[in-house]
């Protein structure tokens, strides 16, 4: 029997632990689940043989050290900024580790250790970051095999509802970590390549500044840009590209209302609300106007941030419970954010019976024997319901196949890594196809910019 230790059983998990579970057999594979919360990990596992649940602390030395030295292979689905202590026990007990988190700089920092021991760490081993690394570069090596010359690549992705499930004025519900939904884009500007000039978008211009996109059978929708689309140029190859960028899919409409939050103040995470354990919703909403003796804290919020009493944008803010003075914030020396987590959740968790979508959308410019060509291609992925969802099964399917390849030796690499090689993507991706994650590709005319937002 070969031990695969996962840590955390979170909300990507059990699509992972169901295919290394129907494996298990074959593989021979004994799955250890490890997470905080053993009812959910215990769930995941359902009492197969082949599986055990157990209770797991990550800040537990002891813990971490006994069961990692007893593993064959480590999976990480820890949040991101837990996988450097891991690591550095895989390292020391010399054991290969895979996360689907992108690779931090104190993770790359452990990249000649692992080389020396002979150790492979594969990161960045998900969706978004990894199917969207390997399709990606799929295309684009056929494309440099051709004798093609990349000059465009834009590349989309984004966790929605699916066309069944959506039943909010928003279009939106959450698929992942809340938290990261409510502070996207802070941290800095987004920097991207056009037309081979730098261009930046800061935060409060973030969500206004979008780009249209048109998906088969699905609409249309909008994307809004990741903070570094630069961060992979030499990854890929494409040191030379005029044009590179990376964004984030939403429904179109999301991005003008979720703007109001931010003029207003309600994503910002540097300060704490006083007293916000006691606040209700409508208090903390009038907590960033200005004092008035008579007018409403609707009429305040609509003067001040130029909503029309008949914009739709107003009937998605009421359609949230803002108002409600009744509804108590209940989150003790909270941000402003965490405040706002709380109040989305409300209307934003998935249901039982909720199907949620993955949609993502690669375009590729190149020029070949003097003319420009572009491909575009797109895949849509859709969940079951709350548990097996298509973010689970995204992010853990290519896990789990990384996590069985590399146990049978089939990846000769050593090091800190992301599967932007062939040597990687070329089997996961076929495997996932079984799993109806496709993309398809279509011949489009090069234009160098987009047609839907002219």
């Amino acid at each position: 029997m070969r031990t695969i230790l996962i840590i955390g059983a979170g909300k990507s998990t059990a699509y992972l632990v169901k295919y290394l579970l129907e494996k298990s057999e074959a593989e021979q594979l004994q799955v250890i689940l490890a997470d905080k919360n053993i009812e959910f990990a215990a769930k995941l596992i359902n009492q197969h043989p082949h599986g055990k649940a157990i209770t797991f602390d990550v800040f537990d030395a002891k813990q971490r050290a006994k069961e990692i030295q007893k593993a064959d292979v480590v999976v990480s689905m820890l949040p991101a900024r837990f996988h450097i202590e891991v690591a550095k026990d895989c390292l020391n007990f010399e054991k290969n580790m895979i996360t689907a988190s992108y690779v931090s700089d104190e993770m790359q920092a452990l990249n000649d250790a692992a080389k020396a021991k002979g150790l492979l760490f594969l990161n960045e081993m998900g969706v978004d970051p990894g199917i969207d690394h390997m399709s990606a570069m799929q295309v684009i090596d056929r494309i440099k095999a051709e004798g093609g010359e990349m000059i465009l690549f834009e590349s989309f992705t984004g966790g929605l509802v699916a066309p069944e499930s959506d039943d909010n004025l928003w279009h939106y519900k959450f698929t992942w970590n809340p938290r990261n939904v409510v502070t996207a884009g802070q941290g800095g500007a987004a920097k991207f390549l056009q037309e081979g000039k730098f261009k930046y978008i800061p935060y409060h211009r973030l969500f206004r500044r979008t780009e249209f996109l048109e998906v088969d059978g699905y609409g249309r929708f909008e994307a809004y840009a990741n903070r570094d689309s630069l961060k992979y140029q030499s990854a890929y190859g494409l040191d030379h590209i005029q044009t590179l960028y990376r964004g984030t899919i939403r429904r179109v409409g999301f991005g003008k209302a979720w703007q109001k939050f931010i003029m207003l103040g309600m994503t910002d995470d540097s300060y704490t609300i006083e007293d916000s354990e006691h606040m209700s919703y409508r208090d903390f909403i009038n907590s960033f106007l200005p004092y008035s003796p008579s007018d409403s804290v609707e009429l305040k919020l609509r003067h001040q941030l130029k909503i029309d009493q008949d914009d739709i944008i107003w009937e998605k803010l009421e359609e949230l419970d803002l108002f409600n003075a009744n509804k108590k914030v209940e989150l003790k020396n909270a941000t402003p954010a965490q405040i706002l987590q709380k109040i989305l959740m409300d209307s934003w968790t998935l249901k039982q019976e909720d199907k949620d979508m993955i949609v993502m959308y690669h375009k590729f410019g190149y020029q070949l024997n003097g003319k420009k060509h572009q491909i575009d291609a797109t895949m849509v992925c859709k969940g079951e319901n709350q548990t097996y969802t298509a973010m689970a099964k995204t992010v853990g399917l290519p896990v789990a196949i990384a996590t069985i390849k590399m146990l049978n030796k089939e990846f000769d690499l050593k090091g800190v890594e992301i599967p932007t090689k062939k040597a990687i993507y070329e089997s996961i991706l076929k495997e996932l196809e079984d799993f109806d994650i496709i993309f398809k590709e279509k011949e489009v005319k090069y234009l160098g910019y987009n047609i839907l937002n002219t």
